[in-house]
């Protein structure tokens, strides 16, 4: 399967950050569909056509953390990486809680995404 046939799928409330993810996966040749809250991702239908989930940590309403693992719980184990600008010990606890799901803390370089990205959607 080449990049241009795998959809990632980025939940991230900042628009900046949102469109600099969309640019750099599409840049590599992803599919990319850009949320800006959990719950507009959920509402989406065709969920299951998607490859891999970028989700920032600290959403409003529903936090990634909370996303991944409600997917997880609903039988679609959705490979994900969490991002977050922040290193505070709740952020830090928050993220253990989705279990074996990388993090990314931003800002974070293209090349770091792309060895998480390799690394998870090829288990």
């Amino acid at each position: 399967m080449t990049n241009s046939s795998k959809t990632i799928a980025v939940v991230e409330d900042d628009a900046g950050v949102r469109t600099a993810l969309e640019q750099l996966l599409r840049s590599a040749g992803f599919q990319a569909l850009t949320f800006e809250s959990a719950e507009a991702f959920l509402a989406r239908s065709g969920k299951e056509q998607v490859h891999c989930l970028i989700a920032d940590i600290n959403l409003p309403g529903m936090s990634g953390v909370e996303l991944v693992k409600g997917l997880g719980g609903n039988g679609h184990r959705l490979p994900a990486v969490l991002i977050t600008g922040r290193r505070d010990a709740a952020t830090t606890e928050l993220a253990r809680e989705a279990g074996d799901v990388p993090r990314l803390y931003k800002p974070f370089s293209d090349s770091a995404l792309f060895e998480v990205l390799g690394r998870i959607m090829h288990r």
